[in-house]
């Protein structure tokens, strides 16, 4: 699939410093990093987004991320691999991604509230608005995945 137009050509341009600015100040909000690709990886799957799917998933690895919970992260609902707080998170991504289906519940608000305090729940939230974010250019200029290599991790 050709590539609609050249996202890196435009990284110096206001609107994508600022997306970056929001991607660093979620990464730097105090939350977990391999949570937060975790994040990542599910929005992006529900999106459909290759290129972040590709990236985030390499980025996790990065962070210590088992290949067995990246391969069972689209059916995590069904798995033991994942911790309560995980969990919480994953359903909370969906459903922040999801916003038109189901404006968010309250019973999964109750779920992530059980196991994120109020600023950490923010934090998530926006974790899942960036990503959403970064989907929606990616499909829309079609960027080609698989030449993303990551940085070394630091958590």
């Amino acid at each position: 699939m050709a590539s609609r137009f050249d996202v890196n050509k435009y990284l110096g341009h206001p609107m994508t410093k600022a997306l970056l600015g929001f991607s660093h100040a979620v990464e730097q909000a105090g939350l977990e990093r391999p949570l937060l690709e975790l994040v990542k990886i599910r929005a992006s799957q529900i999106n459909g987004c290759a290129y972040c799917i590709d990236m985030h998933t390499k980025d996790a690895r990065a962070f210590g991320e088992s290949e067995q919970r990246i391969y069972a992260l689209n059916a995590w609902r069904e798995t033991p691999f994942f911790t309560p707080r995980e969990r919480a998170a994953l359903e909370w991504t969906e459903a922040v991604t999801l916003v038109a289906a189901s404006h968010v519940p309250d019973d999964v608000f109750a779920v992530v509230r059980q196991h994120f305090t109020e600023e950490e729940l923010v934090s998530l939230t926006f974790a899942a608005i960036v990503i959403n974010s970064w989907n929606r250019l990616s499909i829309a200029s079609r960027v080609t995945p698989g030449t993303y290599q990551p940085q070394a991790a630091t958590v």
